[in-house]
């Protein structure tokens, strides 16, 4: 199945990791380009992470022991200061 991640949206894609022994509860996937780019989920392996990294996705692996809220924030406020920088509008 794929998923559409807007230009210059960030989303969660946690609820779709499908394996248990994966080693990341959550990933944020940020989509910092002007163009629509599809993802595969659900998310099985860990070569995921780089497969979609190759399409322009900034990736970021979230651990059970790390703050998703304090991630996303980060990865939020770095691509508001992209957009703002390149004029992009919501």
């Amino acid at each position: 199945m794929k998923f559409v991640v807007t230009p210059f949206h960030i989303i969660s894609v946690g609820g779709y990791i499908v394996e248990t022994d994966f080693p990341y509860s959550n990933l944020i996937v940020v989509n910092p380009t002007d163009q629509p780019i599809k993802i595969d989920i659900p998310v099985f392996t860990e070569d995921w992470i780089e497969r979609h990294r190759n399409l322009g996705l900034d990736i970021i692996p979230i651990k059970e022991e790390e703050s998703f809220l304090s991630n996303f924030r980060r990865a939020k406020v770095k691509l508001d200061q992209l957009k703002a920088e390149l004029g992009v509008e919501d």
